[in-house]
């Protein structure tokens, strides 16, 4: 029965790192996904999953690490205690090795359960400063080019198609009908 151990680490963006994650934790291969923990398809995830083997050990340095959702994480749990692997969560001191144990499971249901609880508040608070700022007059998104959109006007006027605008400046057909629809309510607003 071949012992490998494995380390998996996750953040949520690119921008964010993964050095206080299971410092100084040895491990045979460590796998890292710079993902949301809301989904499982994370590809770092699934080539560890997918390499594991019976008698193998998985690192994870936190709970909502793995996952952000109790079903999934129990799932998680399930499918690597299945290969006949155990996993260990270092921040909350707990071991899984598909061995029942009531105390155990408990305390994955509640911490799970806490996880779950932490990322909804998240979104919360992100949706109500979304809303204030909206209610400042902070506008979303990217910002029109407005010398773009007048000079896709001039070569509609001409009589080009959209198409044929839309390749002329190398910009998506999408980009045109914007600029036209934006002339044509600035026209509406003036008649």
């Amino acid at each position: 029965m071949r012992k490998l151990t494995f380390n998996y680490l996750r953040v949520s963006t690119k921008i964010q790192n993964t050095e206080r994650q299971l410092v100084n934790v040895p491990c045979d291969r460590q796998f890292i996904d710079k993902a949301s923990g809301k989904s499982r398809e994370r590809p770092a995830l699934e080539a560890m999953l997918s390499f594991a083997d019976s008698g193998d050990h998985i690192n994870v340095h936190s709970i909502d690490r793995l996952a952000r959702n109790l079903k999934d994480l129990r799932q998680l749990i399930d499918e690597i205690n299945k290969k006949g692997c155990t996993i260990q969560f270092h921040k909350e001191n707990l071991t899984f090795s598909g061995e029942a144990s009531p105390f155990q499971d408990l305390m994955l249901n509640m911490l799970g359960a806490v996880a779950e609880f932490e990322r909804a508040i998240i979104n919360e608070r992100r949706l109500e400063g979304i809303a204030k700022a909206r209610d400042k007059g902070v506008q979303f998104g990217r910002k029109a080019d407005l010398d773009r959109y007048d000079k896709i006007n001039e070569l509609l006027a001409t009589g080009l198609s959209l198409r044929a605008v839309a390749k002329e400046l190398s910009c998506g057909l999408s980009t045109v009908q914007r600029a036209k629809a934006k002339r044509n309510n600035l026209l509406n607003e003036t008649s």
